[in-house]
Parts: C-alpha cells; sequence; structure tokens
C-alpha cells in the first residue's frame, strides 16, 4: 500500500498579536453529569484557564473550539474557568502569569506562538498544570501537549476534493510555511494523488508541491485581502475546489466565492480546524466540508482527566481513530456528493485506520 512521507521545515514567527482582557466566568453553574453519570469530585474547586494567540476567542478556528471545549467542560464537570484574550505577542507572558496568579489549576495555551512563554511559565510554577494546543516542543512534567495528525483527514478531504471537481483543478494556500499548516497541504495533495492513482485521473493540485515543501504562502494570518486575491487567481487558474490553512485569512476566501459563484462560477471551500459550515457568518452554502481538528473535544478531555487526578504530560494526538480529526459532514452538499464517493471516503478512511493505507506527513506529531 502508498507511504506516504514528506518533508518541511519549521518557520519562525506569524504576526503580531494583541492585548490582555482577562475575565473571570463567574460563578459555576450547577455539576452536570459527566460522562461517567457524575461530576468529578472537586470539579468545583477546579479552576481551568485558557489563554489565546493572535485569532481571538471568535476566530471561527482553533482559539474558538478550544475556548469551547474548556466551557464545555464547565458546563459539564461544574469548573470554574478564566481566559485572557491577547492582543499583541507581548502579551503572552503576562497573560500566562496572570492565570497563574489567578489561582488556576489548568492552563489551556492555544497555538505553537505560546510555546516559549508557556515553557517558561511552567518551569517557574512547577505545581501548576498546562496543556498546550498545537504544539509539541515542551518537555515538561507539568505541561500536557494537544496535537494533531490532521494529515489523516485532509487526506480524506483531498480524495473528496479530486471526486468533486468540475475542472480538474483543485487548490489550496497556507498563512505561514509551518508544520501545523503544511501538514495540512501535505494530506490534501496527497489525498488527490491517492484518487489519481486509484482513477487514473490527473486532477492538479495548485498552491501546493509536496515533494518541494513550498507553494503559495499568504505570510501570515490576518490579511484577509490576501485571501481574496489568492483565491480570485486560483480561480482564474480553474480551480473549483479551494482549501485555506490560514485562519481567519480564509475569511477573504469566502468573500471572494461569494463573488465567484455569483457571476456564474461554482467554486467551493474546504474549511480547516472547525467545521466551517457551522462556524462561518456567511457563505456556509458554499462550503463542501472541513478538516477537523476536534479540539473542543480533547481540551474537554485533557482537563477532565486533570480535574479527575490523572494528569500526566504524554501527549494527546487526535487522530481519526480516537476521532481528534475528522471530514466534516457535507451539509448542502450532502446531495452532490455520490452515494459512491461516500463510500470510498468510508472505506478509504477505514484503510488510514487501520493502517492499510499509511498518511504521513514529516509534520505529523511526533510523540516523545
Amino acid at each position: 500500500m502508498r507511504n506516504i512521507s514528506r518533508k518541511t521545515g519549521m518557520a519562525a514567527a506569524m504576526l503580531g498579536i494583541s492585548a490582555l482582557v482577562l475575565t473571570a466566568c463567574g460563578a459555576a453553574p450547577e455539576a452536570a453529569p459527566s460522562a461517567s453519570g457524575s461530576a468529578p469530585a472537586g470539579a468545583s474547586d477546579f479552576t481551568g484557564c485558557i489563554v489565546s494567540d493572535s485569532g481571538g476567542f471568535d476566530d471561527r478556528s482553533f482559539n474558538q473550539s478550544s475556548y469551547e471545549g474548556l466551557m464545555q467542560a464547565k458546563t459539564d464537570l461544574g469548573i470554574n474557568v478564566k481566559q485572557a484574550e491577547s492582543k499583541a505577542e507581548t502579551d503572552f507572558g503576562p497573560n500566562l502569569n496572570a492565570m497563574v496568579k489567578g489561582g488556576c489549576d489548568l492552563t489551556v495555551t492555544v497555538g505553537f506562538l505560546l510555546s516559549d512563554e508557556t515553557k517558561k511559565v511552567a518551569a517557574a510554577n512547577p505545581d501548576k498544570h498546562f496543556a498546550i494546543v498545537d504544539d509539541n516542543a515542551i518537555d515538561a512534567k507539568n505541561v500536557k501537549p494537544i496535537i494533531y495528525d490532521t494529515a489523516q483527514a485532509s487526506f480524506l478531504a483531498g480524495y473528496l476534493a479530486a471526486g468533486m471537481t468540475e475542472t480538474g483543478k483543485v487548490a489550496t494556500y497556507g498563512g505561514l510555511n509551518i508544520p501545523t499548516v503544511s501538514i495540512f497541504m501535505d494530506g490534501y495533495a496527497d489525498g488527490v494523488a491517492y484518487y489519481n492513482e486509484k482513477k487514473s485521473t490527473d486532477v492538479k493540485v495548485l498552491g501546493w508541491d509536496v515533494d518541494k515543501q513550498n507553494g503559495t504562502i499568504i505570510g501570515g494570518f490576518d490579511d484577509q485581502g490576501k485571501g481574496k486575491n489568492t483565491t480570485i487567481t486560483f480561480a482564474n487558474e480553474g480551480a473549483d475546489v479551494i482549501m485555506p490553512v490560514a485562519g481567519p485569512v480564509g475569511l477573504g476566501t469566502m468573500d471572494a466565492v461569494k463573488e465567484l459563484n455569483a457571476s456564474g462560477k461554482n467554486i467551493k471551500v474546504i474549511w480547516v480546524d472547525a467545521d466551517g459550515f457551522e462556524a462561518l457568518a456567511s457563505g456556509n452554502e458554499f462550503v463542501l466540508s472541513s478538516v477537523m481538528k476536534e479540539m473542543g473535544k480533547s481540551v474537554e478531555d485533557v482537563v477532565r482527566s486533570d480535574v479527575e487526578g490523572n494528569f500526566d504530560s504524554t501527549p494527546y494526538v487526535g487522530t481519526l481513530e480516537n476521532g481528534g480529526v475528522a471530514l466534516a459532514p457535507f451539509h448542502d452538499f450532502d446531495s452532490k456528493v455520490s452515494d459512491e464517493l461516500k463510500a470510498e471516503l468510508e472505506t478509504l478512511k477505514a484503510d488510514i485506520i487501520s493502517g492499510a493505507v499509511k498518511v504521513k506527513s514529516d509534520s505529523s506529531p511526533k510523540t516523545k
């Protein structure tokens, strides 16, 4: 069977992030039943906290999903919560220290940009627990990485895109050429290649060369105008399924697609991180599917484990098998995705889980 392994390099930091907003979210509600039937003992005395990166908690992406996971833990477990939304890179340290001083038992930091400050604050507070989403660079007993093998779900998305294109061209672009971005693009391009292999087709991928590990990179995560212009360029080159991997920049893709489709095009979007159909304020009807990192579920699982006294530093790795990554429902496109393609995707998912089809990017998580 096919073994797909690619190389990537770690790039530098993204963009300047934003100002401190520290909010205690009020008294905890009455403890709702947990998965085992009752709230864990001591949950009402436990404080779970979260620090965002630049996107903020309403980014319709990984900050929002992680935040919702903590809020769900508040509802399900009856814990107390606090939050700090970063507005500038210089806020990371103060926000983290504010969480520690605020009595947080577990603080979740969102995104690899917070890695250095998380490591520093965790080292200075060994009695406090931390979890960091999308980073596995910290080796400390009180820090739990929450990471995802998104290449697996992106492989399915690439196969789907290849099966749905009407032009024979699909596209993707990234915010920065960093592992948490390139892993999506690797999986997507490899999924298209697998479709071509199985179907003897020649669907082209614009925007990413897996072998060279480069392609269309915006250079950040906040310039929606660049996302819009890039999408228009891809459409003019014939791509009709586009996957932006650039956080809020992807909103520019949605603006472009709305305009392009109003003028007679038929462009479909594959969203990332969250289910775009559910998360986006408009343009949902053009979202074919999404490559989801189930950050809400994983954050709540890590919080629950800590509340129950089972915290450890072993990385949580989201996969298709444990439900940590997934291909979202087709929503408005459900009737347009053929039963044959749906069945092929289910078989492919099972084959990836079993190992019959090996999906591997060098950006895939490496556990210690």
